[in-house]
């Protein structure tokens, strides 16, 4: 009965279909934390009024708080939900209090008892700010426990989650997704990320996530714990992160603070509202501010559920659209460590490229020299260098930069270029080959100048000093792997200047350059 279908990719996100014995869930999917002995949105409200198909609770407060009546009646009538259930295993109240009265067997007994959908099992997690020594005894201790699953469980309809343990030492991380994943667990997690979260580390978080991707099984969603703040949702669903939970909307409220899709305000420091949810078209601020505490903790953590479910939507149709990059890449302008982690993806681009879409529904937008690292650039390099060559009749390579238009590639202007730059420095036309240079690709053969994406995009000129170092080093190692006895690189002023100027360093002294300026249009060719 358990499954997991993915229907739509891009980057490493996916749109997918996870089937569990009360139904089936859409991922990426954002679970709110429901506490059952304090609920400030009833989970009622949450089926009806704002579609959430699944939640998460907590098994341990749940034996604490209703104990032989859950297994009696069951944890769906206990919180009044029909949709799917997870139970997280008290794991965190480990971490926040050191020790539950509660072991690994008990806990796995009473989620299939009182009939779970998604269960986890008791890991020991790792933390932040721990010895090496401290995060390899978690790690190991966690793996003993998810090895004692297939002895204990009874139950063979319900989901269970493989935490992956490590925190920031990212060789224990990869050990624990590797030993973890080798179980036969339906989802796997990735533990203690919160206090990371909550610094804004999120250049570690990258790493840390990519780590335990890179050694998992792909065909398991991935589960981020902790993960509450619509700010990062985006990079952490292009990381291959399916499904999030967090009690954030409902902590926030408590302290009156003011979810957005960019950041978090507190409700004194706004002049208006924001927002165009129904708390916040129904209200005014004074409103919400005048309200009795409860009732404003109330309708706060509505407007901030609605603002994290909002973005799953707008992330969901990004994938849709294939322009999960642009999306991304916008959202990570909301604060310089977002940015920052977008940047951490280069070093991961091949691994990214692996795993993405060849062909997308739409063409792409390129901003800065933050989208050389998308998959699409990575793989144009990778498959120029080592599925492309040089026309064996070729002898002449003549570079033509691309204009913001794409003119220099219609046929009868690149044509009328070669001619005339063939008969003013006495080239013979017929073994010339004709390449064009541009950011963000680099060298696009004539051969592939029309073909996706390399004609299906758009780029922000002029491109900035990375771009254009890119396209000068992608130049350089095209020319030095081919045969070409003599290079012309056209250029203009601007950028395919600078191109031009860090080639003519780069260059043996074996291969001739000619740098002729060039002015793309009809009338006047060559100044």
């Amino acid at each position: 009965m358990i499954e997991f279908e993915v229907r739509e990719k891009d980057l490493l996100a996916r749109i997918g279909r996870f089937r569990t014995k009360s139904g089936k869930i859409e991922t990426p999917i954002f679970l709110p934390v429901i506490n059952p002995a304090r609920e400030i949105i009833e989970p009622r409200e949450l089926w009806d009024l704002f579609s959430c198909s699944a939640l998460i609770t907590n098994a341990y407060i749940v034996k604490k708080h209703f104990g032989e009546r859950a297994k009696e009646v069951g944890i769906h009538r206990i919180l009044d939900f029909p949709g799917v259930v997870m139970t997280d295993s008290g794991a965190y109240q480990i971490l926040a209090y050191g020790s539950i009265e509660v072991n690994n067997e008990e806990i796995i007994r009473y989620q299939e008892e009182i009939d779970t959908d998604i269960a986890t099992i008791l890991d020991l997690p790792t933390g932040w700010g721990v010895s090496a020594d401290r995060a390899k005894n978690t790690v190991d201790e966690t793996l003993r426990r998810a090895k004692e699953l297939e002895s204990l469980r009874k139950r063979t309809d319900i989901a269970w989650v493989g935490p992956i343990q490590g925190g920031c030492y990212l060789d224990l991380v990869a050990y624990s997704a590797r030993e973890i994943g080798n179980l036969p667990f339906n989802i796997h997690a990735l533990g203690s990320p919160t206090p990371i979260m909550e610094q804004y580390l999120f250049t570690i978080l990258v790493d840390m996530v990519l780590t335990a991707k890179m050694n998992a099984p792909v065909n398991r969603p991935f589960h981020l714990f902790g993960a509450g703040h619509p700010l990062i949702f985006s990079l952490a669903v292009a990381l291959g992160c399916d499904i999030f939970d967090s009690a954030a909307y409902s902590l926030f409220a408590r302290e009156n603070r003011y979810l957005t899709d960019y950041g978090t305000m507190h409700l004194k420091d706004l002049e208006y509202l924001p927002c165009s949810c129904p708390i916040c078209v129904r209200h005014e601020l004074k409103d919400l501010m005048e309200m009795p505490k409860d009732e404003r903790e109330k309708n706060l953590s509505r407007h901030n559920l609605y603002v994290c479910l909002s973005e799953i939507k707008r992330i969901k149709q990004a994938i849709s659209e294939g322009r999960l990059w642009e999306y991304m890449e916008m959202k990570s302008h909301a604060h310089p460590s977002l940015l920052q982690a977008l940047k951490n993806l280069r070093k991961y681009s091949e691994y990214v490229e692996k795993y993405s879409p060849q062909i997308k529904k739409r063409g792409l937008f390129f901003f800065s020299s933050i989208g050389l690292a998308r998959p699409e650039v990575t793989r144009h390099a990778m498959r120029l260098r080592e599925r492309y060559s040089a026309p064996e009749w070729s002898k002449i390579l003549i570079l033509i930069p691309d204009v913001k238009a794409k003119n220099t590639r219609r046929r009868r202007l690149y044509k009328k270029i070669a001619s005339k730059v063939c008969g003013k420095i006495g080239l013979d036309l017929s073994v010339v080959h004709v390449c064009f240079y541009s950011p963000p690709f680099g060298v696009i053969p004539i051969e592939l100048a029309e073909t996706y994406p390399l004609y299906q995009y758009e780029y922000s000129y002029p491109p900035d000093i990375e771009s254009v170092k890119y396209v000068a080093r992608q130049i350089l190692e095209y020319i030095g792997r081919s045969p070409y006895s003599t290079i012309v690189l056209l250029m203009e002023d601007g950028w395919s200047r600078d191109v031009a100027e860090i080639c003519a360093e780069g260059l043996s002294e074996k291969i001739k350059i000619e740098k002729l300026p060039l002015i793309s249009d009809d009338r006047k060719i060559i100044s």
